[in-house]
């Protein structure tokens, strides 16, 4: 059906609070037609090639004419449903026209419910796919309206999903099949098993997803959209989302949100017919999906958008799989068919574009690759059919891996690989999981030309026989490393890829048919079913309880399955019976003809019989075959004779009535009906015929299986075999549309149930009603097995390799007997030796009863005595060969027993003893023990230990570390200059010494006076302060109240409960694996020396036993001697002997002798005799087990062989009885008859006393085994608790094994953050300690500084009119040069710029410094000023720049350490945030752990009255919330809530004291408060009364003596008395300097008059010389020698400045180089000159 006018379509969207829908219209829609261009394919590259832009249109010629019928039918169902379209009509959003849609949702229902009516849509929609839209603004409001797809947008899954198509107007319910349970799992369809969460996977069957809980077994599903099937399927990263892409025309990608289920986007035209592989790039913003046949199209998605980012075509075969790189997402790679292709999305000037490279095989042959990997570097490793690794670089195989010896890596194809945790995982066909260095395949290169390199797995795990590895995807369990693997044989496996010493084995969590399921019986009286298939198996349902049963294999595999009905017996019964009947007939009927007939009765019997034997051989009439012969698919009787069957090929879409030909003699066998009599035309069936059909119980409902997967169900009325009513039916596809045709199809024996079977391997359950009629749960009732079963003989194939074959028993047979005659005559000559033997032996007898002179000696008996020699020598060297033959057979089984000596004697401590009691059946064994274990003798290494807590530490350390002792320069110390004195000699004191002394020693009384003072100040102010700080703070806390509280939360009896989601492990409660082990160890050793104990205890009754037992036969054997004087009368009965059991002495069964040897010798050769047909009982075995067994006549011998030793000795000790010697008999006297009666009393007390004595030994003896009977059931019980205990400590131990690793990693960090946090806190103290020194020493500078101005001071004096001057002298501040620049010389001009501009600038600063000292020059003392005191100015400022730049020093060293500080404080931060972290993490660890812990099964053994917890008297049947507490416990808890009162109430009391004690106190603080108020006001009042105001009395006290102002005056008077001294010394200085100035300048005057004189003769020479030479020039023309060495000098000079100048330009470069070398100073020659 094609459009006639072009389409327009609209997009819009309809939004329902969260979750929004987008739907397609056209403006004129009739069926689905043509597909909008979108506008990625508008921007298709030229060189995309169209695979199907060549399609032409299919005829239709060939088509029925039921197309029309079947189109019109669809356009009134549309018409029907026009009026529910109406009332769905949605505006257009911005503005646009609204319009009313039509239902497409239905049409599409209605295309995936028929194949025909896809045929139809695939041929209209082959013709419009390329077509232009003529609706450019449509396409533009479509990428506009796709730009605003918000986050919270879902769609609404019940209009995506495919519903059943059922007959209009047929008012039957769309649930009138509802699934109810899936067996099957399609194996063999790729990358058919993703994880969502650790207990949830999910799978694809049929036109299903099925969610399954890998714990509870329940499934959840989810319907497929198209219902044409689902192609592949895909998990986001962050399992958020999955990813269903589907099969059909242009089938969809949709993607659902889980756990909600809610489609979230929907990604269309990816493909023409379906998805062959999905994969979500690493950060899963991009989706990658390439199709199948036809087009093998490659797309990437922007899922999120619904937008394809890229579109090519990956290959011209089958691709299987596609994924992104993991380290880079413009990386692809794809794989199928005999080739793999490597994509990189590139950008070029055309835009973004996908360029594949494909790999190129080289010397290697081709291969399909199934798997593959993308390494981090670009490399790609893949697999290959046979079994090596390929690795690929730059589209070429670098190098191929192989096992050692050339093996192949694995058996067969290799299916996926994987790179886990550094690990590169392969998996084969061969059930191979392989674990490969990752190192050196990454590094793998080519070391020959076969291109091969061999390597070898590190680990490897063979799942099991006959598994055929095809996916495999890991769990995600902490602590564990489980993985699902899907088994393409049938199987999905739980595989435990840890490969440590607790690995568990692999485990086969469900198990199905592998490949299709060919046949299903369904069992005719309950809810049972058997299904069987080519993989030769048959299984065994409870579809009714969901539950798979069991299984069994076969050799071969199986096409056909049938219940055996319950009529099958009778059946059989009913035909024996009725041959017996014709067997009496006949019987009787010969009988009777031999009356009648005589002779002639065999001639007719043979005629009769012959007569039945043509009547049997009669041919069957001829098969009709058809020139064109269509499969016949399936049928079933409507009558007797006539059937119903469909058909394929050609005759597809059709039910034919037919008819058997008549089977009696009389008809004509001639004719035959090759036609069938009736049709019934089916609809859309044409291309989809059925292939099986079954019938409900009262034939109402017909149930079809179709070949493309679908279930149709046909109404029909009751008895209507003529199928004329077969018009209304329900139609859904369940199975895979392309290969799940539905080869079985059956109700169960209720009707309750469908049950279908396809090639997909899929086997689907439905529900026949409605959900609300099945309230009930029904379950299958399995049948009893028939009676009398058991009794019947199972017959067993023979698999034994040695067991004879028919020939060779018959020759066996022949051999024994022929053995057995020859035996006979050995017997025989035997009998005659033995007859001359004794015959030997009588003559012999009789010699030796002759007189010795008369008897013969031994050697006249010998015929001849060379003959017994040659005997004897034979004799001999047969026992010598023989031994050596036997010699290795003798080292073997001596090595043999000590080898089973060492493996399960030698190991037991002690074996089981079990001792009997003598009267009753008590009895009591020891325990059988073996050595201890290796828990109990090792001590493994415990885990790193915990860091301690910071208090711990604290108490540990102590004071903390030590400080560091820096080595500090010595302080600048400024000495006080004194006035020079120049006493010269000693003299009296004059009255102003005396009065200076007088004033000296008055201050110092009044200093000492105030001193004192100040001294009472202070220690009354340290009074203070030591009491404001014992004052306790606002939130202070008593210690002994801390600890107080810390023992009481330590035994307040609070029980936390473990599982409480709140526990916080206390650290004194961690446990680890070492300490688990340690606690196994001593749980065994303390069982262990119980045990030995008891055992020797029960070994100590033994020996009491075998003690009772020597002195019970001595009694006996005393009482025989008694009573054998005492009449028979008076006999008492003897106590009967105890015996020794043999399991009483097991280490007798060890023991042997002759005799022992010889029964077994006896008894070995018996068994062989009786056992002899029976080839499987080896000699070996009979030596051992006839070993062990001593024979029964042994037994009490052995048992009593020792205990009659010793009582043969013990009857030494036995009573002396007298022993008459015989005489004629006399009448005894009647002093006789007197001794005679008292020996007779005493002989019957003694018989009395020797059985009470027996009796009360066996008494004695029972009821000491009974009491320690009774002990060791006590013990039993405790060693039972204690095997429970072991249990449970192992399986924690192991689990604790498992966390013991990542524990270690967390506690290290811990560890090494708070060792880390202790090393910075460590140097922030010492920084602060240099702080603290370094102040110190600025505080000293400073102090240093202010003492050298007071000194100056002091030195100047008062009234100093030059103090002035000199004071800015001293405080000029000057820019001091180092000593090397000074002393460096005038030549430094042509240094270096740099050294320039610091001596330009050292000047600007200079002459800054002293611009504010203009008014006067400091290098040239004032007149009048005292040039000792300048000059002591110059020292004392050379000393103050020292401090001054002491100072700056230390300031920067000061800053620096602040900066420091602050660094290592935010480093401290950061440390301790990251410690808080790991703390917290380790802290959740644990918890972790303790949760895993609690989640063990512990089982605790309880009497009933120790149960109680119940509920209306009786005990609840559920003890999940209850909790098991010791007695001791709980017993502790009550005390502990009894002393918890007492305390209460004194902690009360105690309270109620304190705060009576506290108001006591406040009371008096307001008391003492008053008083001190009115004391303070006294003290105001005096003060002001005597001072006139308030005053300080501690500055008072202070400056009463002002010791500064006492020094200063004693100061000047002694300064007065030097300046009066010194004032008559200067004078007379003056004095006689103006007497020396007054000679001076004598002599000055007269050397002016001198040099007067001289300057006149000086002008008169010059007049002279002037003349002479005008006169003599030309003599001195020429150059004068004097001048020529004078310029010679200076050149010289100028040589030596130079190099000088360049010496030391290179010492300054030298000297700015760091570590540079200095060398001597150049010192100019001829320095003298």
């Amino acid at each position: 059906m094609r459009l006639q006018s072009p389409p327009v379509w609209k997009v819009y969207w309809r939004c329902y609070g969260n979750r929004c829908k987008r739907r397609t219209g056209t403006d004129a829609v009739t069926a689905k037609a043509e597909r909008p261009r979108s506008t990625f394919e508008k921007m298709k590259e030229p060189d995309d090639q169209d695979t199907d832009g060549g399609k032409s249109d299919r005829s239709k010629s060939d088509r029925r004419q039921s197309h029309s019928s079947r189109s019109a039918s669809r356009t009134s169902m549309k018409e029907d449903h026009k009026s529910i379209d109406d009332t769905t009509g949605e505006a257009f959003t911005e503005g646009e026209e609204s319009y009313i849609e039509d239902d497409v949702s239905y049409v599409e229902h209605l295309e995936g419910s028929s194949s025909s009516f896809q045929d139809d849509y695939t041929e209209s929609f082959g013709e419009s796919r390329y077509m232009e839209t003529p609706a450019p603004d449509a396409e533009e409001a479509e990428e506009e309206v796709k730009k605003k797809i918000s986050e919270s947008c879902f769609y609404d899954y019940m209009e995506l999903v495919s519903m059943p198509f059922v007959t209009p107007d047929s008012n039957i319910p769309l649930d009138l099949l509802t699934l109810v349970h899936s067996f099957g799992y399609d194996c063999r369809k790729r990358a058919n098993l993703q994880l969502l969460e650790s207990n949830t996977v999910m799978y694809i069957a049929g036109n299903q997803l099925i969610f399954l809980n890998l714990k509870t077994k329940e499934q959840t599903y989810l319907r497929s959209s198209s219902g044409i099937g689902i192609g592949v399927i895909g998990v986001h990263p962050d399992k958020t989302y999955f990813t269903v892409a589907e099969k059909g025309v242009f089938p969809k990608i949709i993607i659902y949100e889980y756990p909600s289920m809610r489609p979230y986007r929907i990604l269309q035209d990816g493909t023409d017919l379906a998805y062959a592989y999905v994969d979500f790039n690493f950060d899963g913003t991009l989706l990658a999906s390439v199709g199948g046949s036809p087009d093998h199209t490659l797309t990437i998605w922007n899922w999120k958008e619904e937008k394809p980012l890229l579109r090519t075509k990956a290959f011209s075969q089958e691709v299987f799989k596609v994924t992104f790189n993991p380290e880079d997402d413009e990386q692809l790679t794809t794989s199928g068919s005999g080739h793999i292709k490597f994509w990189e999305m590139a950008l070029t000037f055309t835009g973004l574009k996908l360029q594949g490279s494909l790999g190129r095989f080289g010397k290697t042959a081709t291969t399909d690759i199934e798997g593959y990997m993308e390494l981090p570097d670009g490399k790609v490793l893949s697999g290959s059919e046979w079994g090596n690794m390929l690795l690929w670089e730059g589209g070429h195989i670098k190098v191929e891996l192989s096992r050692a010896a050339g093996k192949p890596c694995h058996q067969g194809p290799i299916n996926q690989i994987m790179l886990d945790e550094g690990e590169v995982i392969t998996i084969g066909s061969d059930g191979c999981v392989r674990i490969w260095d990752f190192e050196t395949i990454d590094t793998a290169d080519v070391i020959d030309e076969t291109g091969l390199l061999e390597i070898e797995p590190i680990n490897e795990l063979q799942v099991d026989k006959n598994v055929k590895l095809f996916f495999m995807i890991k769990m995600n369990e902490v602590g564990n490393n489980f993985w699902l693997a899907q088994d393409s044989n049938g199987a999905i496996w739980k595989l435990d890829l840890s490969f440590s010493n607790i690995t568990q084995d692999p485990e086969c969590l469900f198990s199905f048919h592998s490949g299709a399921i060919e046949a299903l019986a369904v069992s005719p009286v309950t809810y049972l079913m058997a299904t069987t298939g080519l993989d030769c198996s048959i299984r065994f349902y409870d579809f009714a309880g969901k539950t798979p049963l069991l299984q069994m294999k076969f050799k071969q595999g199986g096409t056909a399955l049938a219940w055996v009905p319950r009529l099958r017996l009778i059946e059989i019964e009913r035909r024996k019976k009725q041959k017996e009947l014709k067997e009496k007939e006949k019987q009787e009927k010969r009988k009777r003809l031999e009356t009648e007939m005589g002779e002639d009765v065999e001639k007719e019997l043979q005629g009769e019989e012959e007569e039945e034997e043509e009547e049997e051989e009669e041919p069957l009439p001829e098969i009709f075959v058809p020139s064109t012969a269509c499969h016949i698919l399936c049928g079933f009787y409507s009558e007797p004779g006539k059937f119903w069957i469909s058909l394929g090929g050609y005759d597809s879409g059709f039910l034919y009535h037919c008819e058997f030909p008549p089977d009696d003699k009389s008809s004509d066998n001639t004719v035959r009906k090759d036609e069938p009599f009736d049709f019934r035309l089916l609809e859309d069936t044409e291309d989809n015929p059925i292939t099986t059909i079954t019938f409900s119980i009262n034939q109402e409902m017909m149930f079809c299986g179709m070949q493309n997967g679908a279930i149709r169900v046909y109404i029909l009325s009751k008895n209507d075999s003529s199928l004329t009513s077969m018009k209304d039916y329900w139609h859904f596809n369940m199975h895979d549309n392309n290969y799940g045709h539905v080869n079985a199809i059956s109700t169960s024996f209720d009707d309750r149930f469908l049950v279908t079977a396809g090639a997909d391997s899929n086997i689907f359950v439905f529900n026949i009603f409605s959900e609300f009629e099945l309230k009930k749960v029904v379950k299958a009732k399995v049948p009893s097995p028939r009676f009398g079963i058991e009794t019947e003989p199972i017959p067993e194939d023979i698999e034994d390799s040695k067991a004879y074959s028919i020939e060779n028993a018959r020759r066996k047979r022949e051999h024994d007997k022929l053995m057995k005659e020859v035996e006979e005559i050995k017997a025989g000559k035997r009998e005659q030796i033995k007859a001359l033997r004794n015959q030997l032996q009588k003559l012999l007898q009789m010699n030796e009863e002759l007189p010795k002179h008369m008897q013969f000696k031994r050697t006249d008996f010998d015929l001849d005595s060379k003959i017994r020699a040659e005997i004897g020598k034979k004799t001999a060297n047969k026992i010598q060969r023989v031994e050596k033959e036997l010699a290795w057979e003798k080292e073997k089984h001596q090595l043999g027993l000590k080898k089973l000596q060492n493996r399960f004697r030698d190991s037991l401590e002690s074996d089981t003893i079990v001792v009997h009691a003598i009267q009753s059946d008590h009895k009591i064994s020891s325990y059988r023990l073996v050595k201890p274990s290796k828990y109990s003798k090792t001590k493994r290494t415990s885990q790193s230990e915990r860091r301690p807590s910071k208090f711990e530490r604290f108490e540990k350390e102590g004071t903390g570390r030590k400080d560091s002792q820096r080595d500090t320069g010595g302080s600048i110390s400024v000495p006080e200059e004194s006035v020079i004195e120049k006493g010269k000699k000693f003299r009296p004191k004059t009255l102003s010494e005396i009065m200076v002394e007088n004033q000296i020693e008055k201050t110092r009384k009044l200093i000492l006076k105030a001193e004192r003072a100040q001294m009472k100040i202070q220690q009354r102010k340290k009074e203070w302060e030591e009491l404001y700080k014992s004052k306790p703070d606002d939130d202070y806390e008593d210690p002994k109240d801390v600890q107080a509280i810390k023992e009481a939360q330590l035994f307040m009896g609070d029980f936390n409960l473990k599982t409480a989601s709140d526990y916080k492990i206390p650290e004194h409660m961690r446990i680890n694996a070492a300490k688990k082990e340690e606690e196994l160890g001593y749980l065994d050793s303390m069982a262990y020396s119980k045990k030995m104990h008891m055992n020797k205890s029960i070994i100590s009754l033994r020996d009491l036993k075998v003690a009772v037992i020597e002195e019970i036969q001595c009694l006996v054997q005393e009482l025989k001697n008694i009573q054998s004087t005492l009449p028979i009368s008076k006999h008492l009965p003897i106590p009967q002997v105890p015996q020794i059991y043999p399991e009483e002495v097991p280490e007798k069964r060890f023991q042997y002798d002759d005799e022992t040897l010889l029964a077994f010798k006896q008894q070995l050769v018996k068994s062989q005799d009786e056992k002899a047909h029976q080839v499987e009982q080896t000699a070996f075995a009979g030596s051992a087990g006839g070993f062990l067994r001593l024979s029964s006549g042994k037994e009490g011998d052995l048992t009593t062989r020792d205990s009659l030793s010793r009582a043969s000795k013990a009857s030494a000790f036995s009573l002396d009885l007298p022993k008459f010697t015989e005489f004629e008999r006399a009448d005894p006297t009647d002093v006789e008859l007197e001794i005679m009666k008292r020996e007779e009393i005493k002989h019957v007390y003694m018989q009395q006393y020797l059985i009470n004595r027996i009796k009360e030994l066996i008494v004695t003896f029972d009821a000491e085994l009974r009491l320690l009977r009774h002990q060791k059931l006590k013990l039993d019980i405790q060693m039972k608790l204690s095997d429970l205990h072991h249990v449970t400590l192992f399986q924690e131990m192991l689990l604790l094994k498992n966390f013991e690793k990542q524990e270690n990693i967390l506690q290290e960090r811990v560890n090494s953050l708070d060792k880390e946090e202790q090393d910075m806190q460590w140097k922030i103290n010492e920084t602060l300690k240099e702080m603290e020194e370094k102040k110190n020493e600025v505080a000293k500078l400073q102090d240093q500084e202010k003492a050298l101005y007071a000194g100056f001071q002091t030195v100047l004096g008062e009234n100093n009119k030059f103090a002035n001057f000199l004071m800015k002298v001293l405080k000029k501040r000057i820019k001091r040069v180092k000593k090397k620049e000074v002393e460096g010389d005038v030549d430094e001009e042509e240094e270096s710029e740099e050294s320039s501009e610091e001596e330009s600038s050292l000047e600007s600063d200079e002459d800054e410094s002293g611009s504010e000292d203009e008014v006067f020059d400091d290098s040239i003392c004032p007149t009048n000023c005292d040039m000792g005191l300048f000059e002591l100015a110059l020292q004392l400022r050379e000393k103050r720049l020292d401090i001054e730049e002491a100072l700056v020093e230390e300031k920067k060293m000061i800053d620096n350490l602040k900066k420091e500080h602050d660094t290592l404080s935010k480093k401290v931060k950061t440390v301790a945030t990251n410690l808080n972290a790991a703390e917290e993490a380790l802290e959740a660890y644990q918890r972790e752990k303790q949760q895993r812990l609690n989640e063990l099964l512990v089982v605790i053994p309880l009497k009933l009255h120790q149960i109680e917890y119940v509920l209306f008297g009786e005990l609840p049947s559920d003890l999940s919330g209850t909790l098991v507490f010791s007695n001791h416990s709980l017993g502790r808890l009550q005390e502990r809530i009894v002393q918890l009162h007492e305390e209460n109430s004194k902690q009360q009391k105690l309270n109620k004291e304190c705060r009576e004690r506290r108001k006591q106190l406040i009371r008096e603080k307001r008391e003492m408060a008053k008083t001190i108020q009115k004391m303070e006001e006294t003290v105001s009042q005096l003060m002001i009364s005597k001072f006139g105001r308030v005053i300080n009395l501690e500055a008072l006290q202070t400056l009463s003596v002002n010791t500064t102002l006492e020094e200063l005056k004693i100061k000047k008077l002694r300064k007065e008395l030097s300046n009066v001294k010194e004032m008559k010394m200067w004078e007379e200085k003056i004095a006689q300097v103006r007497w020396e100035l007054m000679m001076k300048t004598k002599e000055h005057t007269k050397k002016l008059h001198q040099m007067n004189d001289l300057c006149i003769e000086k002008k008169q020479l010059d007049s002279r010389l002037n003349t002479l030479q005008n006169q003599q020039g030309n003599a001195f023309q020429g150059p004068r020698k004097a001048d020529t060495e004078a310029r010679e000098r200076v050149t010289e000079l100028i040589q030596v400045q130079a190099e000088r100048i360049q010496a030391l330009k290179e010492e300054i470069a030298l000297l700015r180089k760091k570590g540079g070398l200095l060398l001597p100073p150049i010192h100019r020659p001829q320095e003298n000159e």
